[in-house]
């Protein structure tokens, strides 16, 4: 789990150059048709999405542990913040399916979607990474905006007061009565770190700079 200082939840990167507002464009385009295909049945789109979200940084620590290894750069700590990041998302999938089992055909979708999505996105990185990052950082803002909704409809009800997943309160270190509410903040503050995360790096090759500094120092 990112041990990074609490963030920014209002945080948005307002896009300054053609490729942000692409990337930024894809994401909603891809939000829409998740909303589209599952309508209000949040943790069926909370299962789609993380299977999705976990793709960025997984590519990212990849090609920059390859690119590292090329041009024999020291990786100043992103290699492992992007792997954390990519097991902190499988951590958010996990919690999800422990409280709602995808049905056969959304296991099937899930499958050819995240099959799709990853060979884009790499192919994506290696024409502009800059893009790319600029990409995630805005599928993180998006789940931001999205637990929020999520937990104003579960605290207008019973459901926030649901005992979340054991999992979730070993992964979070959540106390041992916590709820669905309390797994959703923990979730909500991860997105948030991802965000700056992403958006700092493709700051730093928008200026040229081939990698930014450590991690722990940007947010």
């Amino acid at each position: 789990m990112l041990n990074i200082n609490k963030a920014d939840l209002t945080r948005h990167h307002v896009p300054v150059s053609a490729a942000d507002r692409f990337a930024l464009g894809l994401v909603r385009f891809g939000i829409k048709t998740v909303d589209t295909l599952f309508s209000r049945r949040y943790g069926d789109q909370a299962v789609v999405f993380e299977t999705i979200a976990a793709v960025p940084p997984m590519v990212a620590a990849t090609l920059l542990h390859l690119r590292c290894l090329r041009r024999m750069l020291d990786d100043r700590g992103w290699v492992r913040t992007f792997m954390d990041e990519a097991e902190n998302q499988r951590a958010h999938l996990m919690a999800f399916v422990a409280l709602q089992q995808p049905r056969g055909w959304e296991r099937l979708l899930i499958a050819l979607g995240q099959g799709v999505f990853y060979n884009a996105f790499f192919l994506l990185y290696l024409i502009s990474a800059r893009t790319a990052h600029r990409f995630a950082g805005y599928l993180s803002e998006e789940a931001v905006s999205g637990y929020s909704q999520y937990l104003a409809q579960i605290e207008s009800g019973d459901r926030g007061k649901q005992a979340a997943p054991a999992s979730a309160i070993d992964y979070w270190d959540l106390p041992p009565d916590a709820s669905v509410r309390d797994m959703i903040l923990a979730m909500r503050e991860d997105e948030a770190i991802h965000r700056d995360l992403h958006h700092v790096f493709a700051d730093a090759l928008a200026e040229g700079r081939d990698i930014p500094d450590r991690p722990g120092r940007l947010v």
